[in-house]
């Protein structure tokens, strides 16, 4: 008996310490967390942050750094450049979780045995160019190739800008060619599309997408059109040559764009804003300069006559001359004195404020027909291609007119800025508009000119940072500087790096910094590639 109780006791010491050597990650292993994910909500997650930066986006956001309005009231924030999200505010690059979510559809996909050409891959690669676009945009040359990589993701080496965009335009051309094969494909798991919040989960509609897109890209990089390697001229004739292999948008119903609702996500202008910020900010000079010159109706729709300018009947609502923007480069003090003495244009509150779902407002447009409209014309009138660079203007002046909801004949109702009184109507006469000597398309350099103040009254409150990248590339529309907009009375172009990059990836962050910008270092006016 005790020596049967003995090997007992033993076997039962050998099986403890053999439970004690199991796997640590075994054992706190968490069973009812997920282990993997399904490829469309990867998807979603991506298309969700397109519009992360869009419409109305904060005191020193996308918006209010294309000078669309200004802030008059420092509590909510000054429109000094120098500043968040110019300079050094977070400690990782934007996007890395989204980027990182794009690379696991690969390995998602391939766990649920799909093919290596399938929709999440192709949209996966649709995605990664548009991020890697906009933080290069933004910061200059970023790690890329290495980003993601194991043994090298923590310490990655900075792309150059041009390599880049040499792989951007790869994924751009993949992820066409990609979709085109999938939509003439039989039907499958892989040419099946869920997920995406946009455009229905229509292959054919995200095809136009990404070309779309592609011209965007293109456009950006008008300094470097005669580059060799990007090839950008070559491209841009391909795509408005050959809308077979390369469709694009052919209307506003084609846009990529945002909708709010009150349910889920309230419009950034709405009755609990109202009494934040109605009064605290302004239509900028930089916007109304423009309108106002070309009598344009969208003055109308955006904005409010600056109350000191009305005449005591208010009979005067329809003179553009009494809409009157803020200059942004004015000291903020002086900014809220003018705006409280009802010397600039308020935000209209008939259009803007009305109810939680934005029902009177546009919605947010990420990739749209109006801009595709611009760029064409742009591409040509530079001579990339050739084309009918007055008509492609024109088309882009009317879509971004049905955009906004008008049309010839439509009656505007104006509102004063404390959403109390209506002043009346006004008849929008589109044909006078057109007829207008300003209006009337020029061609050679005045020309483009005109395509560029067009395209960024188009942008009014939409597509992430296009207006601001568009007039830092152009130099269209004049913005104001001053006091106001700090950074040295300068306007910045381009973001400083997140701040730990300089500590934790220290020899990778100072080579790209030197090879850049030299001995000027990573500031906000240091001229990145894509604008020498």
């Amino acid at each position: 008996m005790k020596s049967i109780g003995y090997k007992i006791i033993t076997s039962l010491c050998v099986a403890f310490l053999l439970a004690g050597c199991q796997n640590f990650d075994e054992l706190v292993e968490n069973k009812n967390l997920p282990t993997a994910v399904t490829p469309d909500l990867l998807l979603t997650g991506a298309l969700e942050h397109l519009n992360d930066q869009n419409a109305w986006y904060g005191k020193q956001g996308s918006m209010s750094a294309a000078q669309f309005f200004v802030s008059t009231y420092d509590y909510y924030g000054t429109n000094n450049y120098d500043q968040a999200p110019f300079t050094r505010n977070s400690n990782s690059f934007e996007y890395v979780q989204v980027l990182e979510n794009l690379e696991r559809i690969d390995v998602e996909t391939k766990r649920l045995g799909y093919k290596d050409v399938n929709v999440y891959s192709a949209m996966g690669k649709f995605l990664k160019a548009y991020y890697f676009n906009l933080m290069s945009q933004k910061l200059g040359d970023v790690p890329l190739k290495m980003a993601f990589q194991a043994t090298d993701g923590k310490t990655p080496e900075y792309d150059s800008q041009k390599d880049v965009y040499i792989q951007v335009l790869k994924w751009l051309e993949e992820a066409n060619s990609d979709l085109a094969a999938l939509a003439v494909a039989p039907p499958s798991i892989n040419n099946t599309m869920k997920g995406a919040i946009f455009l229905d989960n229509d292959i054919a509609a995200w095809r136009k997408v990404v070309n779309t897109f592609t011209l965007r890209v293109l456009i950006s990089l008008s300094h470097k059109a005669d580059d060799a390697d990007l090839k950008v001229k070559t491209k841009f004739a391909a795509i408005l040559n050959n809308p077979v292999m390369y469709p694009v948008m052919t209307g506003i119903s084609d846009n990529v764009q945002y909708e709010y609702n009150q349910q889920f996500n309230n419009y950034p202008k709405n009755p609990t804003s109202q009494g934040r910020d109605a009064h605290r900010e302004n239509i900028a000079s930089a916007f109304l300069d423009v309108t106002t010159r070309l009598h344009d109706p969208r003055t109308y729709m955006v904005a409010t006559p600056a109350p000191a300018l009305l005449d005591e009947t208010a009979s005067n609502f329809a003179d553009f001359a009494v809409y009157k923007g803020a200059p942004a480069g004015l000291g903020i003090s002086d900014l809220g004195q003018n705006a409280q003495g009802g010397q600039y244009s308020f935000i209209n509150a008939f259009r803007y404020y009305v109810d939680f779902a934005g029902s009177g407002a546009e919605p947010s447009i990420i990739i749209g027909y109006p801009e595709m409209c611009f760029n064409i014309a742009e591409g040509i009138n530079r001579g990339w291609t050739t084309g009918d660079d007055e008509a492609w203007y024109l088309e882009g002046i009317n879509s971004s007119f049905e955009f906004f909801g008008l049309t010839d004949g439509k009656m505007l109702e104006i509102g004063d800025n404390l959403s109390t009184i209506k002043y009346g109507e006004v008849t929008v006469d589109l044909p006078a508009y057109f007829a207008q000597s300003e209006v009337i398309y020029k061609g050679g350099a005045a020309g483009l000119t005109q395509i560029l103040e067009q395209k960024y009254i188009a942008f009014w409150q939409n597509s992430n940072w296009e207006a601001f990248f568009n007039q830092r590339r152009t130099g269209v529309p004049a913005f104001d500087t001053g006091l106001g907009t700090g950074n040295g009375s300068k306007i910045p172009v381009r973001w400083q790096y997140p701040v730990a990059e300089s500590s934790a990836n220290t020899a990778n962050y100072d080579k790209a910094v030197s090879r850049q910008f030299g001995a000027g270092g990573d500031t906000l006016n240091g001229l990145m590639w894509i604008l020498q």
